[in-house]
């Protein structure tokens, strides 16, 4: 069992920090939802085409490597809500058409998704559908050669911006899981309405939104997969997203780690470094043990992944250990940093308004454990 990481794989990781810091590192948490400019900056970099096939425009990178990258572009990245909007702009949106969009259709799309002409959302949850995704309301009906879609998509990120929505809809209402059907759907298309971004708790940089169909005639081509095969499509790409886009909050830890292991040795109190008093050192301990034990849980589900061994349950262990520990390393945080930490110029309190909606997208933390108790049997 090797734990280390190839030279190339932290040549990779070291080129794409670096680059981003550079590039992406004046981006302020509080600037509100990317621009076209700085989402091709990212594009530029090769982050929105990461495991997109080379022959595509891509870096034609499995879920570890991909998941390295993210985690360089988490650290590098001040701005969190940008780095999960290319994140589920990849996994969420790329990946299930790299995976299933017909052949006519594929390569076009993979091609802009990589270089960043086009920007993917993802729309399934709806009103009444979050976790429970069996009985969708939007629906597909057949018309001639292609479907009309019906119905409303209550939390779409990337929306309000994108150019291609991966949406899933009922064409079987009989048939649960089995009667749901995917497509790439192009923003443009008669019949879409996008609402206004939400105003959000955090992840300012990532634009999200209502979708709704309106009579909205698709083309059969912009089918993913068969009819019906829209569940397994979407657990394909949840796969996927569990296992690599959490690795940008392993990014987020490391650098919150250094600058709290650096304010613990400058800020002085009562005569001394605040790093001398156990009550500092011991919770910047815990904080580092957190993030090493979160990277090692994620790193083993995307090596799962790559390996196209049975990854369920190791993602879903990785997820609850992931965002778990962000919340809690960024609480922390602030109490480490005081009355600053609770000011949004150290923007120490960002991370932390950035870091709990991770228990929630994904399949919230009480999913993950049912999906790892039912595994035990359970």
């Amino acid at each position: 069992m090797d734990f280390d990481l190839s030279a190339e794989q932290r040549k990779r990781y070291e080129d794409i920090l670096a680059a981003v810091r550079e590039r992406l590192g004046g981006r302020s948490p509080g600037s509100g939802p990317f621009t076209r400019d700085t989402w091709r900056s990212a594009a530029r970099l090769g982050l929105a085409g990461l495991c997109i096939p080379a022959d595509h425009g891509g870096g034609g990178l499995g879920a570890l490597d991909t998941a390295l990258c993210l985690e360089a572009f988490g650290r590098g990245c001040p701005d969190t809500g940008l780095v999960f909007a290319v994140s589920a702009h990849l996994l969420a949106g790329a990946v299930p058409i790299r995976d299933y969009a017909q052949a006519g259709r594929r390569g076009p799309m993979l091609s802009g998704l990589a270089n960043g002409d086009l920007i993917a959302a993802n729309a399934i949850t709806e009103d009444d559908a979050g976790s429970d995704i069996s009985r969708l309301a939007v629906t597909a009906r057949r018309d001639g050669d292609g479907y009309v879609l019906n119905g409303d998509k209550s939390f779409a990120s990337n929306a309000p911006d994108a150019d291609i929505i991966v949406t899933y809809a009922t064409t079987s209402p009989r048939a649960g899981f089995l009667g749901i059907t995917a497509f790439a759907v192009p923003a443009s298309t008669p019949g879409v309405v996008v609402s206004e971004p939400f105003a959000k708790m955090g992840l300012d940089g990532c634009p999200a939104g209502r979708v709704r169909f309106q009579e909205c005639r698709v083309a059969q081509d912009r089918r993913l997969g068969h009819e019906g095969q829209g569940a397994a499509i979407f657990q394909h790409s949840m796969g996927w997203e569990r296992a690599c886009l959490f690795a940008a909050y392993l990014g987020l830890m490391e650098e919150q780690l250094e600058r709290c292991v650096a304010h613990a040795r400058d800020r002085r109190q009562f005569g001394r470094r605040i790093g001398d008093f156990q009550a500092v050192s011991h919770r910047i301990a815990t904080m580092k043990q957190r993030l090493e034990s979160s990277r090692l849980l994620l790193y083993r589900a995307c090596w799962m992944l790559d390996r196209q061994e049975d990854h369920l349950e190791a993602a879903a262990l990785s997820k609850v250990a992931v965002s778990e520990s962000a919340v809690a390393n960024s609480l922390d945080a602030i109490q480490l940093f005081g009355g600053s930490g609770y000011l949004t110029a150290a923007g120490i309190e960002q991370q932390l308004r950035d870091s709990v909606p991770a228990m929630i997208f994904s399949g919230t933390t009480e999913i993950q454990r049912e999906l790892v108790a039912r595994t035990m049997g359970l």
